[in-house]
């Protein structure tokens, strides 16, 4: 019996903590010029460089999904959409596949998104964090979907490609308020470096596409 009730309670707790978890939705314009504030006290803004400066200040996507708390109404998602497919920009050359051996290089390192990161240093992708890429790697997250054989699946088509290089530059083309980086926008990574991780998902000797 007393097993019952503490069960019961535990249970009815969780609930409670479950609704209190949910950030209220009435108030989101409110939400969003909070968190502003909150961010620049928290970094002390005015002390900042204005290339530090300019990292704490959102964007019109960022903004809107803030505002809508990643759930943008059908209209906004699509004005975030638009907004940001206008922000990619595409390889001077044409050519969107580099060296997959770099690329390969690229996914596996984390460097980089840090205040105080060492411009010495090369930044990468850190794609494993999301993704399954090459069947010999066994240390990968589930957020984002398995990237195994990718280019094999989808024929090494040119336009899969061309779509591969939208979700990378600039994910929330793809999918408004994507948890993905705007890796291309934020120009987190070059485009000759988001070329290499484009060869790494299709090139046909990548070990991604390999049984």
């Amino acid at each position: 019996m007393r097993f019952a009730v503490l069960s019961a309670a535990l249970l009815a707790a969780v609930a409670v903590a479950k609704v209190h978890a949910q950030p209220p939705r009435d108030l989101p314009h409110i939400t969003s010029e909070r968190l502003e504030q909150a961010m620049r006290a928290s970094f002390g803004y005015d002390q900042l460089p204005p290339d530090l400066q300019a990292r704490l200040v959102q964007d019109e996507v960022q903004r809107l999904c803030t505002e809508y708390r990643n759930e943008p109404p059908a209209d906004v998602a699509e004005r975030i959409q638009k907004l940001s497919a206008e922000s990619v920009v595409f390889p001077p050359d044409g050519k969107f596949l580099g060296d997959w051996k770099k690329g390969e290089q690229l996914s596996v390192n984390g460097y980089g998104l840090r205040m105080r990161d060492d411009p010495r240093r090369q930044v990468g992708g850190n794609c494993y964090a999301c993704h399954q890429m090459a069947p010999q790697e066994v240390s990968y997250g589930t957020l984002g979907p398995s990237l195994l054989q990718y280019g094999k699946l989808r024929d090494f088509d040119p336009e899969a490609i061309r779509t591969a290089y939208i979700k990378i530059y600039n994910s929330n083309a793809a999918l408004a308020c994507s948890t993905m980086p705007r890796y291309g926008t934020q120009k987190i990574i070059s485009i000759e470096d988001i070329t290499h991780i484009l060869a790494f998902l299709f090139d046909r000797d990548s070990p991604v596409n390999k049984e």
